[in-house]
């Protein structure tokens, strides 16, 4: 027999009655006493494991699209420190971003003013709003100081409310590697990077074409568009030559016809190779344009020739750049037309229709150039309906803008070949969970066309750490930004003053200008991986732990953001640390509806995750969360909490029952505390070896898919065991354990009694411990009958405790054990009798190769079976042999169904004979 060390249990009471309810509440505060999850600052790299933990936004509320991600994090955690590694397992809030000020803007009424002075006595109009949006006419003015007080105010109060949330469910956190993306050890890390990228000249500003969002007022980067239907109308509009000849074009935005450049086919479009380096005329405004070739041209769309404007959209930037066309950018950052004549339109006529849009929107405008190409016969036709896929900044609900504007970018590979082919190269590096999510990485970088746009023109955020000196005639000299030392990290620029200078030289010919734009939100948390391990922090601590920790080696989170936030975390430490943040990333689906529509705040089906963990508990809604496999959609289904809470609350019965064995008094009361040694070698009879055998199978099955990041596969291994060893191994042995009499008055021996009871122990211990990563307050639970400590602190099962238990005793024998009671169950079933009505003869079909280990059980299962006489064996009849070829061959799916089910039963009854059922007792 294989040597393997027995397990010790310290039995304690055990209580009169059993539940879920009141479970979190109990384990929790026992856990924050204790420091069960605490980091222990293990210096040793290969006993730690580091996990990223994504920061979820603060703006509000969590949704169970939240818990479900989490929820696998969580499980892989607690496995990890189940297998003896320290995990370091922070949590971060990005309280840095857009969706903040939106809230805050909403919640207090109130919008910045940048000429506003901080005022320390501001009282906003509101506390709270319930979600109402208030127009920004109706929202009060105040400082930018001001109101980045009422951003972290806001956000505290909604971060107590997100923690109290991740307790509930569970997580393993440890709540003293807390982080805030707009806390000052982030700033110092975001602001530090930054002046090594610039450094190295991996960070450069430029005035260029960008998108933007009107509404917003913010530039946009490539990673955060969205491609949504927009309707519109299709106008085919006359440009004319010199002698009035048309030339048509169609277009959906005619606003844009005072900016237009040139008009643009493809090189090989038949229809207009004549023209390529003529001139024509721009309705209205009689602007001369020429006619060129470019490859981006589509003969297929419209009439195959179209104008390009500086901006319409990105195709527009393309032809700009590649033909060294003129600027002539008519849309203002807010979304109106500019206020003044351009000097490129000469016509008296075309200057006077151009002040008729002067500071109108672009539908207002739209309707005026409209009109007037209908009065000048320049429109062939009416407007037609199209429907066409525009460019989103992803929180916004206007189409983008192109507007040139002074930005600041961060290289990502868009315009460098060398620096594309090393993000490339990274992403195979990094182990994807699942792996066909390696493709969107992929596919991401290969289409890159512009660096990373890191600048934004909002209020609460990472500063950039800069200023420009002032030249003499008050222009800022943007050439030559004046930097702060390290040391000084962080600081905010429009209240810190540079190095040489004082508070009096800000905004004066001679002095210094502050950079008043901030990082994109994406730009610090980024650098989540540099921020929670201490990156570059002095002292022999944070040193310590930035190499027990980095490169960490699990970053989770969800499939939606690998464009923003995985790729962005990849492009920085290769930029600054030269190698991968992580060695692993898990990728979780998205929550759907019961309609299967992705859950959103935007469509207000959205599930606030305080509800089902209230009405079915914790543990059950990390069931269905943990249930779901990586990279796959999963529906909000509460059917499969119920299922999550019946598995805890049978993990509390089920064991309460096999610890009580032997234990109870008169009363069914057990109020002594026992010691008791489960050895392996004291498993003796063929049935519990072969329970155990299975046993050994699911650790090594549950382990293996657990490594490899499939929590999902791993909790069916181990639930589809734990059922069967409820339903059918306790079913057959539990009169064994007992000791008591069987039905023809034979007592077991005491090696058999010992035997059962030390399976029945050793196989819930393992299942406490297997299924305590995703049930941790049920097992916490039945832990603490069995053993001291808390079980997120045992060692995780391995399988050779149970291999020594098995014996070499296959494990299909206790399947086949319970087929066998199954069927002897089905005979009372059938002729509607009591369980407790005895069989007084039967006769088993029993498949050849399972007869002889089937004898092994046969005391077991005759007097779960109620058994009084002997069980014959005979062949397995020949129409249940039949029904395994028939199941191969139905066609029917619902005699297919049936005749699986029936071909994978070895065991079945072939005659029987029943005894009289037992007398009913007497009501009181």
């Amino acid at each position: 027999m294989t040597e393997a060390k027995s397990i010790t249990a310290n039995l304690t009471p055990l209580p009169d009655r059993v539940g879920v309810d009141g479970l979190e509440d109990k384990w929790r505060a026992v856990w924050d006493e204790q420091g069960t999850y605490k980091f222990n600052n293990t210096r040793d790299r290969k006993a730690v494991y580091s996990i990223d933990t994504p920061p979820p936004t603060v703006s509000g509320h969590l949704h169970v699209g939240h818990v479900f991600s989490y929820t696998h994090t969580d499980v892989i955690a607690r496995f990890k420190r189940m297998q003896g590694y320290d995990v370091f397992y922070p949590m971060g809030w990005d309280d840095n971003g857009l969706p903040t000020e939106r809230r805050v803007q909403n919640y207090y009424g109130v919008r910045v003013d940048t000429s506003l002075k901080y005022d320390p006595d501001f009282k906003p109009p509101f506390e709270g709003t319930d979600g109402k949006k208030i127009d920004a006419k109706d929202q009060v003015p105040c400082s930018r100081q001001n109101f980045i007080e009422l951003c972290e105010k806001l956000t505290a109060e909604d971060e107590k409310l997100f923690e109290a949330l991740w307790r509930k469910l569970g997580l393993s956190i440890d709540w003293s590697q807390t982080y805030h993306t707009i806390g000052e050890h982030p700033r110092r890390v975001a602001q530090k990077a930054f002046l090594r990228n610039l450094a190295r000249g991996e960070a450069y500003q430029k005035d260029a074409p960008g998108l933007w969002d009107v509404t917003f007022q913010t530039a946009v980067a490539q990673a955060e568009l969205e491609s949504r239907e927009y309707p519109g109308f299709y106008h085919k509009v006359a440009f004319r030559f010199e002698d009035g000849t048309p030339i048509y074009i169609e277009t959906t935005r005619p606003e844009l016809l005072a900016a237009c450049g040139a008009l643009i086919a493809h090189p090989d479009d038949d229809r207009y190779k004549k023209y390529f380096g003529q001139y024509v005329y721009s309705p209205l405004f009689k602007v001369k344009v020429p006619i060129l070739a470019h490859p981006a041209a589509e003969m297929d769309k419209g009439a195959g020739i179209a104008m390009c404007c500086t901006f319409g959209d990105v195709t527009d930037v393309e032809w700009w750049r590649d033909l060294n066309l003129p600027t002539r950018p008519i849309i203002q950052r807010n979304g109106r037309i500019i206020a003044s004549v351009p000097d490129w339109i000469t016509d008296e006529g075309g200057k006077a229709i151009f002040e008729e849009t002067e500071g109108k929107t672009t539908f207002s405008a739209r309707k005026i150039i409209v009109d007037h190409l209908r009065e000048s016969g320049d429109l062939d036709g009416e407007p037609t309906p199209t429907k066409r896929m525009t460019n989103f900044y992803e929180k916004g609900d206007k189409p983008l803008e192109i507007v040139t504007s002074r930005q600041w970018y961060l290289k990502n590979g868009g315009t460098d070949e060398k620096l594309n082919a090393e993000l490339i190269e990274r992403g195979r590096e990094l182990k994807f969970h699942p792996d066909f999510m390696r493709v969107r990485y992929e596919n991401w970088v290969h289409g890159l066309n512009g660096d990373w746009l890191i600048s934004r023109q909002r209020f609460f955020g990472v500063p950039f750490p800069l200023w420009y000196p002032v030249r003499e005639d008050g222009s800022a000299d943007y050439d030559h930004p004046i930097t702060p030392s390290e040391d000084r990290l962080p600081i905010d620029p429009t209240t810190d003053v540079p190095e040489g200078f004082d508070e009096s030289q800000r905004d004066v010919p001679g002095g210094f200008t502050a950079e008043k734009d901030i990082m994109d939100t994406w730009a610090t948390s980024s650098l989540t991986p540099q921020i929670v391990t201490r990156w570059e922090e002095p002292g022999e601590e944070n040193q310590a732990l930035f190499k027990a920790t980095f490169p960490m080696d699990l970053r989770p989170q969800g499939q939606d953001i690998i464009r923003t936030w995985l790729f962005s975390s990849v492009d920085r430490a290769h930029l600054e640390n030269k190698c991968l943040p992580w060695e692993h990333t898990t990728l979780s689906g998205w929550i759907l509806d019961p309609d299967h529509k992705k859950m959103s705040k935007s469509k207000g089906n959205v599930v606030v995750p305080n509800k089902p963990i209230e009405q079915f508990g914790a543990d059950a809604v990390r069931y269905w969360a943990a249930a779901a496999r990586l990279g796959l959609d999963a529906t909000y289904d509460e059917g499969q909490m119920k299922i999550g809470r019946r598995l805890a609350i049978k993990l509390l019965n089920a064991t309460k029952f096999a610890l009580a064995i032997g234990r109870e008094d008169e009363n069914h009361h057990v109020s002594s505390a026992a010691d008791v040694v489960w050895n392996p070698a004291d498993v003796t009879e063929p049935l519990d070896r072969a329970a155990m055998a299975k046993m050994a199978l699911v650790v090594r099955e549950a382990t293996a898919a657990l490594n490899a990041y499939e929590h999902s596969k791993a909790l069916e291994a181990i639930e589809n065991y734990f059922w069967q060893f409820c339903d059918d191994y306790i079913e057959l042995v539990k009169n064994r354990a007992y000791g008591t009499a069987d039905a023809t008055g034979h007592v077991p021996s005491e090696a058999a009694v010992k035997s059962a009871r030390t399976a029945l122990g050793l196989g819930l211990d393992a299942f406490t411990r297997l299924l305590a990563p995703y049930l941790p307050y049920a097992t916490e639970e039945v832990w603490s009958w069995m053993h001291a400590g808390s079980v997120h602190r045992a060692a995780w099962p391995t399988p050779d405790v149970y291999e020594a238990a098995a014996f070499k005793v296959a494990p299909e024998l206790l399947t086949h054990a319970g087929e066998a009671l199954a069927a002897l169950r089905g005979i009372k079933s059938k002729a509607k009798v009591s369980m407790k009505t005895p069989i007084l003869s039967v006769t088993l079909g029993v498949a050849d190769d399972v007869r002889k280990s089937l004898s092994g059980a046969l005391d077991d299962i005759a007097e779960a079976g109620r058994v009084v006489g002997k069980i014959n064996f005979a062949a397995l009849a020949a129409a249940a042999k039949a029904v395994k070829t028939t199941a191969e061959a139905a066609v029917d799916a619902a005699a297919a169904a049936k005749a699986e089910t029936e071909a994978a039963v070895d065991v079945i009854v072939e005659e029987s004979e029943l005894g009289e059922p037992p007398a009913k007792k007497p009501r009181n």
